[in-house]
């Protein structure tokens, strides 16, 4: 399989990493939208959110687990984040690995531009 993400976990292609725990690695995005934008990825390959079913429970909840230490790490829980999954091309999601955005650090626009 030719997964950016994949070879980002497997240390292949460099990342700066935040995080990295059992079930998921974060790391932050190569072209930031946020002061904080970091990418939290599972270990396992899952293409997007629509791929998701109830056998990816686990993963799933270790990736918000994984976001939410992020944030606090990142000092993002006091003003307030965003959490992010883009399915599909429109939405702008180029890699095909899921991944949750965790995007702080300013006043985030709504509807996000």
């Amino acid at each position: 399989m030719d997964c950016l993400f994949c070879s980002i976990i497997a240390g292949e292609t460099p990342s700066t990493e935040v995080l990295s725990t059992e079930v998921a690695y974060a790391f932050r995005d190569i072209n930031p939208k946020a002061p904080t934008h970091v990418l939290v990825v599972p270990r396992e390959h899952i293409t997007d959110a629509a791929a998701l079913d109830p056998s990816h429970a686990a993963v799933l909840s270790g990736v918000f687990s994984a976001a939410q230490e992020v944030a606090a790490l990142e000092g993002l829980g006091e003003r307030g984040y965003r959490l992010v999954f883009n399915v599909g091309e429109d939405s702008g999601n180029s890699v095909p690995h899921l991944h949750l955005h965790v995007l702080g650090g300013r006043r985030l626009s709504w509807p996000p531009g």
